[in-house]
């Protein structure tokens, strides 16, 4: 009897894009926002509250990367030529934006440009994972097991709307995260941009959830059928308690309730993409199952993987409870 690993390797690849998404994606949002801090003191605040995790983040990326490589060769081998400008212009904003993080406080003299290059690349790099998320929904040109379609066939009307959705989304991240760290003043002032985020955020998904259904008689009758919709309102419904509950704590000085009001926002959202296309991998095309690599390839990479994760699940913990508090501006990044 041969095992099926692919649920397994569904659910560690599906949990490594969320973990990416969440945490890599408030310490974008915080980038974004850190070219809106007033004077010099703030930008080094904002810096000062994600040095010590940032960098961390961006293992989820690769866990998620090599996953889908590893575990669904076929989905990597259509998805990655599809989306191939929005994820090469998406790596090198990361890498400037690391470079302008380390270069900010050892080269004083071109400060300013390394503080433009560290928003600028946040900005960046957020909205061509939108587009990126914005073309894996409407799907791609398949013929056979190959990609035929253009590598601008990902720019399109759709996907620039996920991609300022996305922009929205992470600067909520980032403005709950701030509210979380900071005080006074500066504090006051995330909690108004995370206000305008959500407005920004609740309107993205408002379109999306109206133009997906349009682009897609499957995806419809999952959200519409009479059956199915007994079983799918929770989504939307436990969606919008968030949004509210984001609301009233900014409205009423909540600390740390409004990132884990955040988070609860982005994991329904996430769970309604889920819900639109399992199982699909390549939408519209192929599933999990169809994608997947041999079981014996994924039992091998599966014991690495699986004594790997936990260290790295108890790193990443470990490491945002030592840093935990509000940021001080006497205790910072040298």
């Amino acid at each position: 009897m041969t095992l099926d690993f692919v649920p397994l390797w569904t659910l560690i690849l599906g949990l490594g894009v969320l973990f990416y998404v969440l945490l890599d994606g408030f310490d974008l949002g915080v980038g974004m926002l850190f070219g809106l801090a007033p004077d010099t003191a703030s930008r080094n605040l904002i810096m000062n509250s994600i040095a010590p995790v940032w960098d961390g983040n961006e293992t989820w990326l690769i866990l998620g990367s090599v996953g889908l490589f590893a575990a669904f060769p076929l989905a990597f081998a259509i998805i990655i030529p599809a989306v191939y400008f929005p994820i090469a212009a998406m790596l090198l904003a990361l890498v400037f934006r690391g470079v302008a993080f380390e270069f900010r406080y050892r080269d004083a003299e071109h400060k300013t440009f390394w503080d433009h290059g560290f928003c600028y690349g946040s900005v960046i790099a957020t909205f061509m994972q939108g587009i990126v998320l914005g073309a894996f929904i409407q799907g791609f040109k398949v013929d056979g097991r190959h990609f035929v379609g253009s590598s601008w066939d990902c720019f399109t009307p759709f996907s620039l709307l996920t991609g300022l959705g996305l922009v929205f989304g992470y600067g909520l991240l980032g403005a709950c995260w701030l509210v979380m760290k900071t005080e006074g003043p500066l504090q006051a002032r995330m909690r108004r941009y995370g206000v305008r985020c959500l407005a920004g955020v609740l309107l993205a998904i408002g379109a999306v959830s109206v133009w997906t259904p349009l682009m897609s008689a499957d995806i419809a009758a999952r959200w519409f059928s009479g059956p199915n919709m007994v079983f799918v309102a929770p989504v939307p419904i436990a969606a919008g308690l968030f949004a509210l509950w984001i609301w009233r704590a900014l409205a009423k000085d909540g600390e740390v309730a409004p990132f884990l009001a955040t988070v609860g926002l982005f994991v329904m959202s996430y769970i309604g993409i889920a819900v639109s296309l399992f199982p699909m991998i390549v939408p519209h095309r192929y599933t999990l199952w169809q994608a997947a690599s041999a079981p014996d390839t994924q039992a091998f990479l599966l014991i690495g993987t699986l004594i790997l994760l936990p260290i790295i699940l108890v790193y990443t913990g470990w490491s945002y409870w030592v840093f935990r508090g509000k940021v001080r501006a006497d205790v910072g990044y040298h």
